[in-house]
């Protein structure tokens, strides 16, 4: 069934959500530079990225507790929040050394403020699709994915990190503006008033554990390659266009998330999703045999990781969406976040460690368990009760 307009308001929140998630990475991509200007050890690094982990846990953890996602319309809570985290580093082009303190703290309100951005444009989508939602929701997790290398892709061209940071900020006050103009779709849920018994409903929710344990699968592996991937090539012979490269393995999910969504909404999302799986923990684990191989067989083999690694996304989200009632949808899509994003915080410190202990060539194989885990609950999800209950089917 076709909606009046769902093109547009596609267009107008992918392209939102791709510009306000430049601000993930936008410290990261940079993160060489920043660590000489702001008097940085290589090895704390990190925090430049940790923080904004824990801030979007904390604040997608809270925004659950409250039903926030539920209470206040979707386009408004992303406005605001993307607004709020382009501010935020924005203000990090002031501090220098001897301001770690600070660096750390604004990193920290960047995902915070990231936490009301994410989760509220998935449902915003939500609103208007639901025969297609799984390709819909792959569109926008491929914005967002096209979004988080955005910094890397300016990082390439040779810009200082201040210019990096600033272009990030303006990205996201322009993505707030799209998400502005695009309508409530005829399918959004209306908000609701507070209750403890909407978090309840979702726990108890046996299609929304499943899904979500195939998330944290998917998370494992994740954000610690997005984080990490840039330095595992500078460590290579090939290390001299490791931000371009960087870029095109990163950007390479954006069209593996749309297929996927094609793929799930025609053949089913746990198929899609635990295919997808199986593909990038394979690729995870070539990384130790690729490691200064001939450039165009480690440049293709990454980009196959990056094309597969996040293809699988948006199908976890789609799932929640539809197994849970509508009026707590938008605090399942929240839930299933901060728990997934958790665990991103374990692998994102562990690479480096085993990096340093061994090189760079071993850090990866420790991402290899989660897609197994994840490809296991994909599996028990598909001979569920479930099955036959959601939009494409889950087989």
């Amino acid at each position: 069934m076709s909606v009046p307009g769902q093109g547009r308001a596609l267009l107008l929140i992918a392209t939102a959500q791709l510009l306000a998630l430049a601000l993930w990475f936008s410290a990261s991509a940079v993160a060489v530079s920043l660590g000489d200007a702001w008097g940085i050890a290589e090895g704390d690094l990190y925090l430049l990225t940790i923080p904004v982990q824990i801030g979007f846990v904390i604040g997608a953890v809270a925004s659950a507790i409250a039903n926030l996602a539920d209470r206040v319309p979707s386009r408004k809570l992303f406005f605001v929040s993307a607004l709020a985290g382009a501010a935020v580093n924005a203000g990090l082009i002031a501090l220098g050394r001897g301001d770690l303190v600070l660096v750390v703290g604004l990193r920290f309100l960047t995902g915070v403020a990231l936490a009301g951005v994410y989760p509220s444009g998935m449902k915003a989508i939500a609103g208007w699709f639901v025969e297609r939602r799984g390709t819909a929701l792959g569109v926008l997790i491929g914005a967002l994915t096209l979004g988080s290398a955005l910094p890397h892709l300016v990082r390439g061209v040779g810009l200082d990190w201040q210019l990096v940071l600033g272009a990030a900020s303006l990205l996201a006050v322009a993505g707030a503006g799209l998400m502005s103009l695009a309508g409530d779709g005829p399918f959004e849920t209306p908000t609701s008033a507070f209750s403890w018994s909407h978090l309840r409903t979702v726990v108890d929710n046996r299609g929304f554990r499943l899904a979500t344990v195939g998330y944290i699968g998917h998370m494992w592996e994740l954000y610690a390659m997005w984080t990490w991937i840039a330095a595992y090539i500078a460590a290579t012979e090939y290390g001299g266009s490791a931000s371009l490269v960087t870029f095109a393995v990163i950007a390479a999910g954006a069209p593996g998330s749309w297929l996927a969504g094609r793929l799930a909404d025609s053949n089913g999302r746990t198929l899609a999703a635990g295919g997808a799986m199986v593909l990038s923990g394979t690729v995870a684990a070539l990384t130790a045999v690729v490691f200064n191989a001939p450039v165009r067989v480690m440049l293709v083999v990454l980009v196959v990781w990056g094309f597969t690694i996040v293809a699988d996304s948006a199908q976890f989200s789609a799932m929640v969406t539809e197994v849970v009632p509508g009026e707590v949808r938008g605090t399942a899509l929240t839930l299933q976040t901060a728990v997934g994003f958790t665990l991103t915080l374990i692998t994102i410190w562990l690479v480096p460690q085993i990096a340093e202990a061994t090189s760079w060539q071993w850090a990866f194989l420790v991402l290899v368990p989660g897609p197994v885990v994840g490809t296991v609950a994909m599996a028990r999800l598909r001979s569920s009760e479930w099955a036959s209950s959601l939009a494409g089917g889950l087989g």
